[in-house]
């Protein structure tokens, strides 16, 4: 049963993160003030005239984790999936990290990407001990 439900729970994060990968390719501001750093001033462009390039960045090595995420799902080792979990923990701490250090709310660090980490952390302990 908890393995049941920590592969349904790794499956709807993969489907998040691809989401989100998407968003941050489609509506790059709004996903930077969802993640928690307002990206500002919008006329921030790099020689070549791409707006925020890093968030094109994001958005694809997000998807690129959900991806991840579902092959490892769909293979069918519990632990497998559980041991890449544990370790993609380190995102969300790391995305909490980040938003502290650019003057991003705690509401966002700790509500969002905290909460992400641990969500994230029970399902692999829970895939690895299955």
């Amino acid at each position: 049963m908890l393995t049941t439900i920590a592969t349904t729970v790794s499956g709807v994060i993969g489907v998040g993160i691809i989401f989100l990968g998407a968003r941050f390719l489609l509506a790059p501001r709004s996903a930077a003030a969802g993640y928690g750093v307002p990206v500002e001033p919008a006329t921030a462009l790099t020689p070549g005239g791409t707006p925020y390039p890093w968030l094109y960045v994001k958005g694809l090595r997000d998807i690129a984790s959900g991806l991840f995420l579902w092959i490892l799902l769909l293979n069918g080792v519990p632990q497998l999936l559980g041991a890449f979990m544990a370790a993609a923990t380190l995102i969300p701490v790391g995305d909490a990290l980040i938003v502290l250090r650019s003057g991003g709310t705690r509401a966002a660090a700790f509500g969002i990407h905290g909460v992400t980490a641990l969500v994230m952390l029970a399902a692999g302990v829970a895939l690895l001990t299955a």
